[in-house]
Order: structure tokens, then C-alpha cells, then sequence
């Protein structure tokens, strides 16, 4: 649908891809996970491992879902539909989780390779998973830099969420990061389409006024501050750039062509951007 702009002010228009970078990078980011294959292994399976069994990779790329990740894990270990939810989400698994999560691991199923078996189980792959967020986000600089920013690691992770949503590339993560970083002094609403994306369970570039009157905690537009939760598990840049985020004053951004997102604090420049964004979405050049 055409843009049509709200009181509110939205500060961007976001793409309708919810991973961001290629194999590569997610293949560097793993190498925790990798460098520890062989003991992950040992850990995550069931009783007996067949001898000639060699490990199969589970990629969890930058910005899924955690809805995405269990599908990827029921696909992987031949379980049936909603088997890593279930396991996930049991009171018996109790995953190593900050208090503030509540026992949602939204945010914390690390993007990663995993090495998977026939005999892998759920729950063991899962608290891996978020073992390995656990350490990564537990380090004396993520710390820092959150109370640099008057925030909680976890609180954190929700604002890398997303920026991962958002943003392209790490020039374009630390801008988006600034953004939100302003918003938040300043006690303005973010106006994400990613939050209200993940309320709406869906992925587009087309948010109408009906969509932003959603009374989910997680509408942005509606709601002042960071969503309750994580939207997505971010990988280490789009944590970085939360941690250190780039100067500026922006408050508004959009991306009107591929490679092309444009940050301002004005915003009838923001508006004169979000027109040609438009005008190149019935061009098809988005």
C-alpha cells in the first residue's frame, strides 16, 4: 500500500527482509559455536550416537525469529511441527535466561552454525544456544557500554533486535542505533514498523494507520520506549552498534532505493525522502 504519514512521525521505512548479511558473516560470527563443535555434540545428544554419523550444520542466521528458529530445529532433527517450541517453553528446561526474559528466549538463540546429530535433542541444542548468547553478551564491554546508554544488557539486546530488523550493513546499524538512542532521550515514540511487524507476526514494508492502533505491547507507535522483549536474535554488529552507535542527531530514516537509506533530523526532509521512497516503490525501484 502507499505510504501514508501519521502523526507520529515514523522514522523510517523498513525493508521486508528479516536477515541481513550472507552466510559469511553469520559462518564468522559462529566460531564459537563451530571451535566447539565436537563437545557441543557430546552435549546435545541422546543416549547413543551412531559411529559413522557425521554432524550436519544448522544455520540460525542474524534476525530470525525465535518462531523461525524452531521451525529450522524441528526440520533439522526430523521432529514433528512445534516439538522445539514445546521444548523451549517447558517449565522442566528451564534455559539459562535473564530474569527479565521471563522465560522467553526471543533474543537469545544465538545466530550461529550448530553442529546437529540424528540423535540431537531440542532442548539440549536450544540451551546451547542460548549458552552461546549468554556468553556473548555477558562480556565486561556489552556491560559497559549498556550503562554508558542507561540501559540493562537486556534491555540491550531488545534495542540490537532492532536495529538487526533494520539496518543493511554495520554503517547503516550504527546510524539506525543512533536513531533510537535519540528517540529514547528525547521520550519520543521509536515508530518501528519491525515491533509492530513481529506483533502482527508478519514482514513488510507497508504499514497502514489500522496496523498502528494494535494495542500489542510491542506497537511502537502506540507506545513509548522498548518493546518488552527482543523482536528477533541479533547478531555481534548489530550489538556493537547499539553499544557504540554513531554521532549524529538523527531521528527519522528511510531507505528509498537498495543501498540508499537516508538519515535526517528534519523532518520535512524526512517527508520530501519518504515521498521519492514512494514514488520508486510504484517505479518498482525497491
Amino acid at each position: 500500500m502507499t505510504y501514508r504519514p501519521t502523526p507520529y512521525a515514523p522514522p523510517h521505512r523498513p525493508r521486508s527482509r528479516l536477515t541481513r548479511r550472507g552466510r559469511l558473516v553469520l559462518l564468522l560470527a559462529a566460531a564459537l559455536a563451530v571451535a566447539v563443535a565436537v563437545t557441543a555434540t557430546l552435549l546435545l545428544v541422546r543416549d547413543e550416537r551412531p559411529a559413522a554419523e557425521r554432524p550436519r550444520p544448522l544455520l540460525v542466521p542474524e534476525g530470525w525469529r525465535s518462531a523461525q528458529v524452531y521451525t529450522a530445529v524441528d526440520r533439522a532433527l526430523g521432529l514433528p511441527e512445534g516439538a522445539a517450541r514445546k521444548a523451549a517453553t517447558a517449565p522442566a528446561a528451564a534455559l539459562p535466561l535473564p530474569a527479565e526474559a521471563r522465560g522467553n528466549p526471543e533474543g537469545y538463540l544465538f545466530p550461529a552454525t550448530y553442529p546437529v546429530l540424528s540423535t540431537t535433542e531440542p532442548e539440549g541444542l536450544l540451551r546451547f544456544m542460548v549458552d552461546t548468547a549468554a556468553k556473548r553478551f555477558a562480556t565486561a564491554r556489552v556491560a559497559e557500554g549498556a550503562r554508558a546508554h542507561g540501559m540493562s544488557v537486556y534491555e540491550t539486546v531488545i534495542a540490537a533486535s532492532i536495529v538487526q530488523a533494520e539496518a543493511d550493513n554495520p554503517d547503516d546499524m550504527a546510524r539506525v542505533a543512533r536513531v533510537v538512542h535519540n528517540r529514547l532521550a528525547r521520550g519520543m515514540a521509536l515508530q518501528m514498523d519491525s515491533t509492530l511487524n513481529y506483533a502482527l507476526g508478519r514482514s513488510t514494508v507497508d504499514t497502514t494507520h489500522e496496523d498502528t492502533r494494535s494495542t500489542s505491547p510491542y506497537n511502537t507507535y502506540a507506545r513509548k520506549g522498548l518493546p518488552p522483549t527482543p523482536i528477533g536474535n541479533p547478531g555481534d554488529q548489530a550489538l556493537d552498534a547499539v553499544i557504540d552507535p554513531a554521532d549524529g542527531d538523527w531521528l527519522y530514516f528511510v531507505t528509498v532505493a537498495p543501498g540508499d537509506t537516508r538519515f535526517t533530523a528534519d523532518y520535512a526532509s524526512h517527508q520530501a525522502n519518504v515521498a521519492e521512497f514512494n514514488a520508486n516503490r510504484r517505479t518498482g525501484r525497491t
